[in-house]
């Protein structure tokens, strides 16, 4: 099965597990909205190809990692839109989901997402004890504090952001989560896929930033000119637009060089590098290219 189907099947099940029953259907309905159409599943795609990288000789624990780190996703997303934070009216190309549903159904709907990721993570229990265990703390320490989505998220509450510090936590540690999840999924010892995930996690966020200067609000679903607008650091706006590409470019040969040996090693060196166009607006992903 191609990696985008295992994605969207696990995901669907678990939207049958939250929505099951007497859910209440306003609910049922924003995190049906939230989770599909989904964007490019960036992170779950990168899990996966990990694991068959290192043999997936457990696809359903691979799965479990896969999904349980979009839901997270989403759920941060919808966070990450509030009012209270980016106030954003546009997430993939559609209302965010406070502007579809309104305040109280999105904070509802991303905690739903965020218990549903970890029982997905549970269910693997019964496949792997020992595998499972360790993705459930993976994933844990990459939503979390000190240095997860939540501490991410938080430091734009201080006074002053260390920019490293900053996209590394909001940004990084869910792609390192990816590549250590992926691993061990397959069996393999995750701490030694680290490495790709952060230089992963910092090269979408260079690209990231690259977009919120430049690219077309239509092309990109979402408002443009935030971080300039909340005083948040930005790494295009610190090295300029091609300075940013260079980072970035720099950031993708040192991902494929730490690649461990694995027996789909080739394969995933590949995956990584064309992954990485569309995190670009199309005019120049041509000259990354």
């Amino acid at each position: 099965m191609d990696h985008g189907d295992r994605i969207e099947d696990a995901l669907k099940a678990a939207l049958v597990r939250v929505t099951a029953d007497r859910c209440p259907p306003k609910l049922a309905s924003a995190l049906d909205y939230a989770l599909f159409p989904g964007g490019a599943r960036v992170r779950p795609r990168l899990c996966l190809a990990v694991a068959a990288a290192c043999g997936d000789d457990a696809p359903q624990l691979a799965d479990a990692a896969a999904s349980s780190i979009e839901l997270l996703h989403c759920a941060s997303l919808i966070h990450d839109d509030l009012p209270c934070f980016d106030d954003a009216e546009t997430r993939r190309g559609k209302p965010s989901v406070h502007r579809a549903y309104g305040e109280p159904l999105a904070v509802l709907a991303g905690d739903a997402l965020i218990v549903a990721a970890f029982e997905t993570l549970g269910l693997g229990i019964a496949i792997d004890c020992r595998r499972s265990a360790g993705l459930i703390s993976i994933v844990a320490r990459a939503v979390g504090g000190p240095t997860g989505i939540v501490a991410g998220q938080a430091w734009e509450c201080e006074d002053s952001i260390p920019m490293d510090e900053y996209h590394q936590a909001k940004t990084g540690s869910l792609f390192s989560a990816a590549t250590m999840a992926g691993a061990l999924a397959a069996g393999a010892e995750p701490e030694q896929w680290r490495t790709l995930g952060e230089r992963l996690g910092e090269s979408y966020q260079i690209a990231d930033d690259i977009c919120d200067l430049v690219a077309d609000p239509g092309e990109r679903g979402k408002p443009i000119g935030r971080d300039r607008d909340l005083g948040r650091p930005n790494a295009a706006g610190a090295l300029g637009v091609s300075g940013a590409l260079g980072r970035l470019r720099a950031l993708l040969e040192e991902a494929v060089a730490s690649v461990p040996d694995c027996p789909g090693k080739a394969a995933l060196s590949e995956h990584i590098l064309t992954s990485a166009q569309p995190y670009l607006p199309k005019q120049i992903s041509r000259v990354a290219a």
